[in-house]
C-alpha cells in the first residue's frame, strides 16, 4: 500500500510511445489527402467526404492521444471512465470536421487560419486534459500551470500550422515528398503537444478508492488492438482517397478528350463560312486558268499545221494549275480530317511568342504597339499547343479590331504572364473601345458579337479549350478605356 500523499513515479512503455508517434504521422498525412478530397467535392460528394474525413480525422487523433496515455505506466492500477473517453473522442471528430472545412474553402485568410488555430487548438487541449481526467485509480493529478499554458500554446501553433500546410497541399498535384514531409512535422507537433501535457500532469497517491463502475480497463492486448484497427482506419481513408482521385483524374481525361473533339468540330463548323469564301476565291483561280490554257491548246492544235509545242506547253500549264486546285482541296481536307489533339508540356511564354509572330501582319496593319510582360518563373503547363494558340490568336485579333476605331489615343496591347502556387495566368490588355455590362454578361456565349461581320463562336470556343484544360477564361473593363481578358491554366505535374 503506497502511502496517501505519495508522489508516484511514472515511466513510459517507448514501443507503445513509438507507435502513438507513427499513428501521429499516419493522421497527419490521412489529413492532407482528405483535405485534398473534400476540396475537390462539390454538394452531397463534399458532405460524405466532410462527415467521414471528420470521423477518420478524430479516430487517428483521439488515438494518438489515448495510446500515448495507455503508453505511461504508473504503480498503481488504471482503469478509464468510458463516458468521458467517448467525450474527447467526438471532441476530436469536430475539431477535425472545422479543419477540413476551413482548408476546403477558396481563400483562407491570415486573420481566419489563425481564428481557426485558435478554435481548433482549444479542442485538441481538451481531447488530451479530459483522457486524464477519464483515468481511476487511487491516486489524484496535480498540474502545473507553466506547463499546461505551453501545451496550450504548442496545440494553438499545431493547428494554425496544420490549416495552412492542409490549404497549401490540398491540391491533388502536390509532391509526395512535401506531403510526406508536412506530415512528419505535424506528427511531430501533435507528439510534443501530448507529452508536454504529460510532463505537467503529477500523480499523486490517494487513499480514496476510485469508483468504478463506468470505468474499463485497457489491457496490453487492448493498446496493441487500438493500435491496428487505428492505423487499418487510417490506411482504408489513404487509399479511399487515392482511388477517389484516381477516378478523378481519369474522368476529367475521358472529358477533356471528349471536350477536345468536340471542340475540333465546333471550331471546324464555326470557320465553314468565311472557308466557302476563301474555297471559292482559291479554287476559281486554278480552274480558270485549267479552262485558259484548255482552250489555248485546242486552238493550237486547230491550226494548220497543228503547232504541237505550243499546245504541248498550254497542256503542260493546264496539268499544273489542275494540281493547285487539288491541293486546295486537300488542305480543306486536311482541316476537315478527325485528329487526337496532342498533349504535351509546354512553355506558356514560348506559345505566346509564337502567337505574336503569326499575327505580326495583323499587328502592323493594325498600327498596334505590343508590350509583353512576361515572367521568367512561370512553370510549365500540359496542352495541346493548336488549341492554346488558337486561343491567344483570337484573343489577339480582337483586341486589335476592338482598337481600329481608336483615333484619339496610342493602340497599346499589353500581355503578361504570372503564376502562383498552383496555376499559370495569361492577361490581355487593350485601349479599344472597351465592354459593356451586357457585353460581359454574354460575350461567351454561341454566336453573341460585337463585331459587324463576326459569327460568334470564337470566344465560346476559346472558353471551352481554356476550360477543357482545367482553367478558367474571362472578362472585365479596365479602370480607363478598353478590355482585359484573363486566363488561367493549371500547371503540369511535377513543375516547379
Amino acid at each position: 500500500m503506497i502511502p496517501a500523499g505519495t508522489t508516484l513515479p511514472g515511466s513510459y512503455d517507448l514501443l507503445i510511445v513509438a507507435l502513438s508517434a507513427v499513428i501521429a504521422v499516419a493522421s497527419s498525412y490521412a489529413a492532407l489527402d482528405l483535405a485534398g478530397r473534400v476540396t475537390a467535392s462539390k454538394g452531397r460528394a463534399f458532405a460524405a467526404w466532410l462527415t467521414c474525413g471528420s470521423v477518420v480525422m478524430g479516430i487517428g487523433i483521439w488515438s494518438m492521444h489515448f495510446t500515448g496515455m495507455l503508453a505511461f505506466k504508473l504503480p498503481v492500477p488504471v482503469s478509464y471512465d468510458w463516458r468521458t473517453v467517448l467525450q474527447s473522442f467526438f471532441i476530436a471528430v469536430l475539431a477535425s470536421a472545422l479543419a477540413l472545412y476551413l482548408v476546403s474553402r477558396e481563400k483562407m485568410s491570415n486573420a481566419r487560419a489563425v481564428g481557426g488555430g485558435v478554435i481548433m487548438g482549444f479542442g485538441i487541449v481538451p481531447l488530451h486534459y479530459m483522457d486524464m481526467l477519464a483515468m481511476r485509480m487511487r491516486a489524484y493529478c496535480h498540474f502545473d500551470s507553466m506547463l499546461v499554458a505551453l501545451s496550450v500554446v504548442f496545440a494553438i501553433a499545431f493547428a494554425y500550422s496544420a490549416l495552412r500546410l492542409a490549404f497549401y497541399l490540398r491540391d491533388a498535384t502536390a509532391e509526395a515528398w512535401r506531403k510526406i514531409g508536412s506530415a512528419v512535422f505535424m506528427g511531430s507537433a501533435i507528439c510534443v503537444m501530448h507529452y508536454t501535457g504529460m510532463a505537467a500532469t503529477t500523480f499523486v497517491a490517494s487513499a480514496v478508492e476510485p469508483d468504478l463502475m463506468q470505468s474499463v480497463s485497457v489491457s496490453i492486448l487492448g493498446t496493441i488492438g487500438i493500435i491496428i484497427v487505428t492505423l487499418l482506419i487510417l490506411g482504408l481513408a489513404m487509399l479511399s482517397s487515392l482511388v477517389d482521385r484516381r477516378y478523378e483524374a481519369q474522368a476529367l481525361q475521358l472529358a477533356l478528350a471528349q471536350a477536345n473533339m468536340e471542340l475540333v468540330y465546333v471550331g471546324r463548323a464555326a470557320s465553314l463560312g468565311e472557308l466557302a469564301v476563301s474555297l471559292a476565291h482559291e479554287i476559281n483561280q486554278p480552274l480558270g486558268a485549267v479552262v485558259n490554257s484548255a482552250s489555248a491548246a485546242l486552238r493550237w492544235l486547230a491550226n494548220e499545221p497543228p503547232d504541237l509545242q505550243e499546245a504541248r506547253e498550254a497542256a503542260t500549264q493546264t496539268v499544273r494549275e489542275a494540281n493547285r486546285a487539288s491541293e486546295v482541296i486537300a488542305r480543306i481536307r486536311a482541316l476537315l480530317k478527325k485528329e487526337t489533339p496532342q498533349m504535351q508540356r509546354l512553355d506558356v511564354n514560348e506559345v505566346i511568342r509564337e502567337v505574336l509572330a503569326l499575327a505580326r501582319n495583323e499587328i502592323a496593319i493594325g498600327r498596334v504597339a505590343v508590350k509583353t510582360d512576361l515572367s521568367a518563373h512561370v512553370p510549365t503547363v500540359s496542352g495541346d499547343r493548336v488549341q492554346l494558340q488558337q486561343v491567344l490568336f483570337n484573343l489577339i485579333i480582337n483586341a486589335i479590331e476592338a482598337m481600329h476605331a481608336v483615333k484619339d489615343r496610342q493602340r497599346e496591347l499589353r500581355i503578361t504572364s504570372t503564376t502562383d502556387s498552383s496555376v499559370v495566368q495569361v492577361s490581355l490588355e487593350d485601349t479599344g473601345v472597351g465592354l459593356g455590362q451586357e457585353d460581359l454578361d454574354r460575350i461567351f456565349h454561341s454566336f453573341y458579337t460585337t463585331k459587324r461581320d463576326g459569327i460568334g463562336m470564337g470566344l465560346s470556343i476559346s472558353r471551352s479549350i481554356i476550360e477543357a484544360h482545367g482553367g478558367r477564361l474571362w472578362a472585365s473593363s479596365r479602370s480607363a478605356r478598353g478590355a482585359v481578358f484573363q486566363f488561367t491554366l493549371p500547371k503540369a505535374d511535377g513543375a516547379e
